[in-house]
């Protein structure tokens, strides 16, 4: 089986400073960057997936094209560097995007999803129609939302769907 880490969000907009702050950042940061160490580690390869709001849809209250909240986050970018970039507008990652090409091209047959936001973004990718013909688990201590509570209120509604791991369970 081919593994992948996707790393869906992780944007400044999200920070401290960011337009729309959320909860435990600094922890789930801390853990991405290990994710990815760990996945870079044993070759497995890691994708960057980032929200550009749809200018069409008018202003959006955060991840406006050319804005530095758009950007994702540096500490992740320099975790992997040369990891591909999947632009998305939507929550499910698949939808408009080249995921299913990018995971094509990689062999890619197994989906670790963290990032943010739980309840949004990470679980919409996880149970996408296109997410099922992957093995998909959602890497639970590398995602955060808003707060603790709808972070564990999501993860429990998604996990009769999609099993939750650990970082240190699969990396």
């Amino acid at each position: 089986m081919s593994t992948a880490l996707l790393v869906i969000d992780v944007q400044n907009d999200y920070f401290p400073n960011g337009h729309f702050p959320l909860w435990n950042t600094d922890k789930t940061l801390a853990q991405i960057e290990a994710a990815i160490a760990k996945a870079n580690a044993q070759r497995i390869p890691v994708i960057h997936i980032q929200h550009i709001a749809n200018p069409a849809n008018g202003i959006s209250p955060f991840f406006n094209e050319g804005t530095d909240g758009v950007r994702i986050h540096p500490r992740i970018l320099a975790a992997a560097p040369d990891a591909p970039i999947v632009v998305k507008q939507h929550a499910d990652s698949f939808i408009d995007t080249t995921l299913e090409a990018t995971l094509s091209a990689l062999g890619v047959t197994e989906l670790l999803v963290c990032g943010m936001m739980t309840q949004n973004c990470v679980t919409h990718t996880a149970i996408s129609k296109s997410a099922e013909k992957y093995t998909v688990s959602i890497v639970a201590d590398c995602c955060t939302t808003v707060d603790e509570m709808i972070h564990g209120i999501a993860l429990h509604a998604v996990s009769t769907r999609t099993p939750l791991v650990n970082m240190d369970d699969v990396l």
